[in-house]
């Protein structure tokens, strides 16, 4: 055990459990006042349900001894055997609980990143329904494919160093099938107004999911030396490289805006994930310039199309992981990383071969899983509120309480 590493774990188990009450300042922000509450409330349930299961049997099936590639054994269910001395198999230096809890922080803020599709009309017990189901059957199996000792994935030889395929591309794909089958919200297909209600809200979210990003993917190189280092540059690289090109296109457009800067980063940030602790930190500059101009302009289709994936989960987080994904396949480098494998730009083409098979098998099993299981739970729980709630607004229809009371 290396207390160093230890050390660096915890902090950034802490980094990355600050990012879910971060993406519910970022969500919370971007929709109407009636709704601030009951946006944010989804991350913070998330955050308790999740944090729970997690413990009792989420690790257990997505790093438990491998059962067929597929999903972990139930070896470790309800923690048993994961203590205080390290694992055999994952993160060797640091105690077993430590890392698993690291991990758990990733579960949770996947689930959290899906409710950004459907703010304002989803039914909040159903939300949860769908999440527990969500966690289960969706998360844990993709994440033991590519991160479990085992998992089919991994030994496929497919890379994700932070979750570029387990987290962002399941999240975002998954966000958009849920959305269709709740349906757009009240107003949207006559262009009705729905202006964020508070933008600082909006920046200070993504300076929070900005800073606890630094856990996210600095972190998953599981020690405190060099490789952490570079995963950290190369993040905030990619996070400012994008927030400065959604500037250019703001300008190209109109004009630069507040929002557009911090949406900008979240995407540099989601696109490099998957890449940080393979590529060089220069590399991440050609990543999330192309990841912005990827998702400004799957946006701007996406609202031609009349499609209300209300606050661009699937355009921020599914397309920038799935360029990042692949970008892995373009950039990674041994030089960098010697666990993982040279790319394209290095001679190593089988690389973004093996890194499209991945991003082509989760997306088609994210989003068909999503689907029957969204199918499911709008068949026995319903998934919309009423209109009459939702003209009123979910912070008091669902919650009964306002973001905005006094005098």
């Amino acid at each position: 055990m290396i207390a160093g590493d230890t050390a660096w774990i915890l902090i950034s188990t802490a980094l990355v459990m600050l990012m879910t009450p971060g993406l519910a300042l970022f969500y919370g922000g971007m929709v109407r006042k009636k709704n601030i509450l009951s946006t944010m409330m989804m991350s913070f349930g998330v955050l308790a349900v999740i944090g729970v299961l997690w413990v009792l049997f989420g690790y257990t099936l997505a790093f438990g001894p491998d059962k067929g590639g597929i999903i972990g054994g139930l070896d470790w269910i309800g923690l048993r055997n994961v203590g205080q001395d390290p694992s055999s198999t994952y993160a060797t230096t640091v105690p077993h609980l430590a890392f698993m809890m690291y991990q758990g922080m990733f579960a949770i803020i996947t689930v959290a990143l899906i409710t950004g599709a459907v703010v304002e009309r989803i039914k909040f017990s159903s939300l949860l329904i769908f999440s527990v189901l969500w966690f289960t059957l969706i998360y844990c199996p993709v994440a033991h494919w590519v991160w479990g000792s085992g998992g089919w994935l991994a030994e496929l030889g497919a890379l994700d160093f932070a979750g570029g395929i387990v987290v962002h591309i399941t999240a975002g794909v998954s966000a958009v099938a849920l959305a269709l089958i709740l349906g757009p919200r009240k107003g949207f297909a006559q262009k009705q107004t729905m202006e964020p209600a508070n933008i600082p809200m909006v920046a200070l979210g993504a300076a929070l999911l900005w800073f606890g990003w630094f856990g996210f993917n600095a972190g998953s190189a599981l020690t405190s030396g060099g490789l952490a280092a570079n995963a950290f540059v190369a993040t905030n690289t990619a996070a400012c490289t994008a927030a400065f090109t959604w500037m250019l296109l703001g300008w190209i457009y109109r004009r630069p805006s507040l929002l557009g800067a911090a949406t900008g980063a979240v995407v540099g940030l989601a696109a490099v994930t998957p890449a940080a602790g393979f590529i060089t930190p220069m590399a991440s500059i050609p990543i999330a310039v192309v990841a912005a101009l990827i998702s400004y302009y799957v946006m701007i289709l996406r609202s031609k199309q009349n499609v209300d994936e209300s606050l661009d989960v699937w355009a921020c987080h599914a397309m920038g992981g799935t360029w990042g994904a692949l970008a892995t396949g373009i950039f990674a480098s041994v030089a960098v990383n010697a666990a993982g494998a040279d790319g394209l730009a290095y001679g190593g083409a089988i690389l973004l071969a093996k890194q499209a098979a991945a991003v082509a098998v989760v997306w088609i099993f994210s989003f068909v899983g999503t689907w029957v299981l969204a199918k499911i739970v709008k068949a026995v729980f319903g998934l919309r509120v009423k209109d009459e709630e939702e003209m009123v607004g979910l912070d008091i229809s669902q919650h009964g309480e306002r973001a905005y009371g006094g005098l």
